[in-house]
């Protein structure tokens, strides 16, 4: 069974997730090293699977047209938008707590421009 590590681009389909796996080639007459990259679609397998997770993923059956492989391994988990969102509600509510509710500027209107 051929394996493969990548991060997950996408996830917005049931059951399905988008893993975008990079190699490294040597060009065979520059020598210069460059990164291509593929995308493979992959059975979540029943995991909670966000964007920037880094996974493994192993080659099975034809699950449908284009997936052929399912998640086996989470390596590392990404923060997760909602989990970012609670963070900065928090920092924001430490700050008034700390200095009080946001002042409002007044704002004057210039009165000699209605005159003429």
């Amino acid at each position: 069974m051929r394996t493969k590590k990548g991060t997950i681009t996408s996830a917005k389909m049931q059951n399905t997730v988008t893993v975008t796996v990079h190699r490294s080639l040597v060009h065979p007459l520059y020598q210069k090293r460059y990164r291509m990259s593929k995308k493979f679609l992959a059975d979540t397998n029943g995991h909670d699977l966000g964007v920037g997770d880094e996974v493994v993923i192993t080659e099975c059956r034809p699950l449908s047209k284009r997936k052929n492989f399912r998640v086996t391994e989470i390596l590392k988990r990404a923060p997760r938008v909602s989990e970012l969102v609670e963070e900065a509600g928090l920092a924001g509510a430490m700050i008034r707590e700390k200095h009080g509710p946001p002042e409002k500027k007044k704002t004057t209107k210039n009165d000699s421009s209605s005159d003429q």
